[in-house]
């Protein structure tokens, strides 16, 4: 058998989540694994400073009476299960033993595994269930004045005080909802470009909306539309959506994941076999079709070729501009960018074609924070991981702070809201708004 070391050039690669065998809910089993990935996480410590689950973890081993894995009472492993967001970033900057390492340690995958097997036998509470229908509470907000009335109430002290009771801190920051949703925005803007492949792009591309972009932060697609239509990329939406399924997996769900991939996938691959590539404004929604799904569900072949057509919308542009299909005819320099990698782009092994494009734009100077903000969509929301994410956001923010940029820029709006309070700085802007800007239009 060829020897896997450490410090190896061979390329990191997944296995598929069992999710569907009896194999992977029992807990004899689980724990038994979880006990040796631990031990090999005891031993080596380095992903120490990413996350609250490792501090946690190597808490319990340390105050045990052996300090060692096995003095660790297995009911506690939950304990470091319930810090993992799913952030990915031990497996795709630390951990030297995942696969094709003998060890094959996949951490956040063993998370999701523990996560599942506790929704299995106990469920989720209320606000966890109504924090991930993201579809039920934006379809519900977004209605004409229930919007207006909506965000008043998240303004509003006394009701945040109530709201804490719920579980919600009082402190976190909660999205605007906008009844004139981003589906309806960019309807009417939609014009026939005759679409001219470059590379591996058609030059046709289908947006998908995701519910934070649809209901959240609608104005984003008008930018996209415009960029696009700049640059001659047919663009539409995709006829009918529901969330892409991240919010429920990282509740450990995964039957509601597959719901969900069964009303996205038909709709998307009916686009991909028009000939039209897939995009969408947020990395989560991006990356959770480009891996974790086909991973969810390594024989559908459905979703392999919806993966095969997703990209990040800057990774898009970019291999238009590698073949010389990019205008670079911009009017507006931008000046000194701080810019926000989220985890979730960084997780889709791209480079930074965010940060590559911005610098095409005369007079611009972008400088990436590659450090995650700690935020997850829901952990800097609960009441009992607000403080942690707070902790964990600090020296990225610090570092926006300092640079004291004329913008501050991420392509994840909730993790660039959560830095840019923390940071106390002007909201965050999208990369896309500033390269509208940057184009004059």
């Amino acid at each position: 058998m060829k020897e896997k070391r450490e410090g190896g050039i061979e390329a990191p690669t997944r296995h598929a989540i069992e999710w569907q065998s009896p194999d992977f809910y029992d807990r004899e089993k689980l724990e038994a694994e979880m006990e040796r990935v631990f031990d090999v996480c005891h031993g080596c410590r380095r992903c120490v400073s990413l996350c609250d689950s490792f501090p946690t973890l190597f808490d319990l081993i340390d105050e045990s009476e052996t300090f060692e894995v096995d003095g660790v009472d297995k009911k506690d492993y939950q304990k470091v299960a319930d810090q993992c967001y799913l952030c990915d970033m031990c497996y795709m900057t630390k951990c030297p033993y995942v696969p094709p390492h003998e060890w094959e340690i996949d951490f956040p995958h063993l998370m999701l595994r523990a996560k599942a097997v506790k929704f299995r036998e106990q469920g989720a509470s209320m606000r966890d269930k109504l924090l991930s229908s993201t579809d039920l509470v934006g379809g519900m907000a977004t209605i004409p004045i229930v919007d207006v009335t909506v965000n008043a109430m998240n303004k509003n002290s006394a009701f945040r005080s109530v709201l804490e009771k719920a579980g919600v801190h009082k402190d976190a920051i909660v999205p605007t909802y906008d009844s004139k949703t981003m589906r309806k925005r960019v309807a009417p803007m939609a014009k026939t470009i005759t679409a001219e492949p470059a590379g591996e792009t058609t030059g046709k591309v289908a947006m998908f909306t995701t519910c934070y972009g649809n209901y959240n932060s609608p104005e984003l697609g008008e930018d996209f539309y415009k960029v696009f239509q700049k640059n001659d990329i047919h663009i539409e939406g995709v006829g009918k959506e529901r969330c892409c399924g991240m919010p429920k997996m990282e509740l450990g769900d995964l039957e509601s994941v597959q719901r969900a991939k069964e009303e996205n996938i038909p709709q998307l691959l009916a686009m991909v076999e028009k000939g039209f590539d897939l995009i969408a404004p947020v990395p989560s929604c991006v990356l959770m079709f480009k891996q974790e799904l086909p991973l969810l569900f390594p024989d559908d072949p459905g979703v392999a070729k919806v993966r095969d057509a997703f990209y990040d919308p800057f990774e898009y542009l970019m291999l238009r501009h590698k073949a010389g299909k990019l205008s670079t005819e911009f009017d507006t320099p931008l000046g000194d960018i701080s810019y926000h990698v989220a985890c979730h782009l960084r997780v889709q092994n791209i480079g930074l074609k965010t940060a590559e494009l911005l610098r095409l734009v005369p007079g611009t100077q972008v400088a990436p924070e590659q450090r995650c903000s700690g935020h997850d969509g829901t952990y800097a929301v609960k009441v009992e991981t607000h403080d942690k994410a707070v902790k964990i956001g600090r020296p990225v923010a610090k570092k926006v702070k300092q640079a004291n940029a004329d913008y501050f820029a991420s392509d994840c709006p909730m993790a660039g809201a959560h830095i840019a309070k923390l940071a106390e700085v002007d909201k965050p802007i999208h990369p896309m708004t500033l390269l509208r800007k940057a184009y004059g239009l």
